[in-house]
């Protein structure tokens, strides 16, 4: 078939800032001419106040990145060096590392095929081989708000503290409540590819006062309250700086609008794909709605082609009506859009490959990095390893919410011609 499709002009970007011309740019200007350019001012005060307004928390306090937040809530939750934490499996890096930082022990716990977050039937299974843990990492990937209620349900019949990744998901809800209120401590991001932006930044959240105020203790270097510099225990260089927090100030406003602009994007692609062996990256309709941070998509097991990944590359052999997410990534390389890999569970990284890895049928099943087609199933037929199969077979579609109609129609039809 001849292709009458030219590469774009500019690079599609899978989610860049979005910036509006005057918002962030005011107080900026207003930070560098009251001359407060460190880690107080009006602009921090302003954006924790913001966020508070918007996810509906009591207290908030900036920070420099999600990471810093949620190694923060792991602090918070008192996770000693040698104990366990349950974590989200299916998720970027940063939600794991902080329980790492502090000596802790991450237990990955299996996604689920309805919303791609942790199954609440593995947490369970979990719960039932290690009753005496005392803190669960729970993130909503891309967006989408996981299985709340089952979660907290088991949480506090366990006993157990909810530390609530909600850095994908600032702007979406759970059952009429803001994600980043559903753990007791919650954290939420402002990355440069985030809903909204401060090119870095982030926050955490909790009803609890004297939570917040170790935070801000611990994130400016935990200097105690005397007239010299006085420290009785760790600190940290955390705190959000006055600079970024004038971007995301002048982000805030704009937060319901890059939300639907993000949402016609996920719509025009269930639309645009219909015909073809694909599903978009699922949400529980009748409990949540999410940001659409980031539109994915998964391959129909029957249309995948054949494949192989090692640690850093992957093979495939192009087949007639089937297609991979590397053959599909790769094409859009090639017209000068950006796409990306589903993120690649935490158990199938080299890092963790001694930890345990929990499914709904249990523990102790051995792991492997090369996702085998056809692999291990479970009592109900279904693959048992859910998160690498969504890995396997998932991809993220170019979800900028500056991409137009026209320029998405272009995408769409250069997965078409994948598939051909």
């Amino acid at each position: 078939m001849k292709d009458n499709l030219k590469p774009f002009t500019q690079k599609l970007w899978l989610s860049s800032p979005t910036m509006h011309a005057g918002a962030e740019l005011e107080y900026i200007a207003e930070a560098y001419e009251t001359n407060w350019m460190s880690t107080i001012g009006k602009n921090i005060d302003e954006v924790e106040r913001l966020a508070c307004e918007k996810v509906g928390r009591k207290y908030a306090v900036a920070l420099s990145s999600g990471t810093a937040a949620l190694h923060m809530a792991v602090k918070l939750a008192g996770v000693k060096r040698g104990e366990r934490v349950f974590c989200s499996d299916l998720t970027f890096a940063a939600t794991v590392n902080p329980v790492v930082y502090e000596g802790g022990i991450p237990i990955f716990i299996d996604s689920e095929y309805e919303t791609w977050n942790m199954d609440p039937s593995a947490l369970e299974k979990a719960f039932e081989i290690y009753p005496d843990v005392k803190a669960v990492v729970v993130a909503h990937l891309y967006g989408t708000p996981g299985k709340v209620k089952e979660i907290k349900e088991i949480c506090e019949r366990h006993g157990a503290v909810i530390i609530e990744d909600a850095a994908e998901s600032l702007g979406a809800s759970y059952k009429g409540g803001q994600t980043g209120t559903f753990g007791k401590y919650s954290a939420i991001s402002f990355n440069g590819n985030k809903i909204i932006t401060g090119s870095s930044g982030g926050m955490l959240l909790t009803d609890d006062e004297e939570a917040a105020k170790k935070v801000r203790k611990w994130s400016t270097q935990s200097r105690e309250s005397a007239p010299w510099y006085q420290h009785e225990e760790a600190g940290y260089n955390y705190r959000m700086s006055n600079v970024i927090a004038g971007v995301v100030r002048g982000q805030f406003p704009y937060l319901e609008e890059h939300i639907a602009q993000k949402k016609a994007i996920y719509e025009r692609y269930c639309e645009g794909f219909k015909g073809l062996p694909v599903a978009m990256n699922p949400y529980d309709a009748g409990c949540s709605e999410p940001n659409y941070w980031l539109s994915c998509m998964m391959i129909h097991p029957e249309a995948v082609c054949s494949q192989v990944r090692s640690e850093c590359e992957a093979l495939y052999i192009s087949e007639s009506g089937k297609s991979c997410p590397t053959e599909i990534l790769e094409t859009l390389s090639k017209y000068n859009a950006e796409g990306r890999p589903i993120w690649k569970p935490m158990h199938m990284q080299p890092i963790f490959r001694m930890n345990e890895f929990i499914t709904r049928e249990g523990s102790g099943r051995a792991k492997t990095n090369a996702y085998i087609s056809g692999g291990t199933t479970g009592k109900d037929g279904k693959p048992l390893d859910v998160g690498m199969d969504i890995f396997h077979r998932g991809l993220c579609l170019p979800s900028d919410n500056k991409m137009t109609a026209e320029q998405q129609d272009i995408v769409i039809e250069i997965i078409k011609r994948c598939f051909e």
